[in-house]
């Protein structure tokens, strides 16, 4: 698979999960194999658990748009910076419902079987800024890393 098919594969799974809740099709973009980790995530998520996580995400922002900002890939991975617009509208992950419009940065490390099914997405968003957002406490990170 070349590079720019790999990022057309990534493209196609942001848009079918994530903006259009197409997740039987996202699926099958998926490895046997498959693994979603996350900063905002305590575990792992096979397929399945992704799927139900974004469905709840989905359901508490039903407005939620993924926008990719930037697409890179070298290798059998691919690096993504995207931006998530929404509005919570009911209680998700341990977070509030707001009015307000939140837009949270992310960071995602794909990485792809050779036949180009995605094996591996590793995810990492500004969650201090979300929090902020929400009008919840954040802690600067100085603060967490010393005694």
């Amino acid at each position: 698979m070349s590079l720019d098919e790999m990022k057309k594969r990534v493209r196609q799974h942001i848009d079918l999960s994530w903006n259009k809740g197409r997740l039987a099709l996202a699926e099958q973009l998926h490895s046997a194999d498959f693994l979603y980790k996350s900063s905002f995530m305590g575990r792992a998520l096979d397929s399945h658990g992704f799927t139900r996580m974004v469905q709840e995400i989905r359901s508490a922002m039903p407005e939620l748009e993924v926008v990719l900002e930037e697409c890179i890939a070298e290798g059998n991975k691919v690096v993504t910076w995207s931006t998530l617009i929404g509005t919570i509208e009911k209680p998700a992950l341990g977070y509030p419902p707001s009015d307000k419009v939140l837009s949270i940065s992310a960071m995602a490390f794909w990485t792809l079987t050779p036949a180009g099914d995605i094996r591996e997405i590793c995810t990492m968003f500004d969650m201090e800024s979300f929090r902020s957002q929400l009008g919840l406490q954040t802690q600067p990170f100085a603060e967490k890393a010393l005694p």
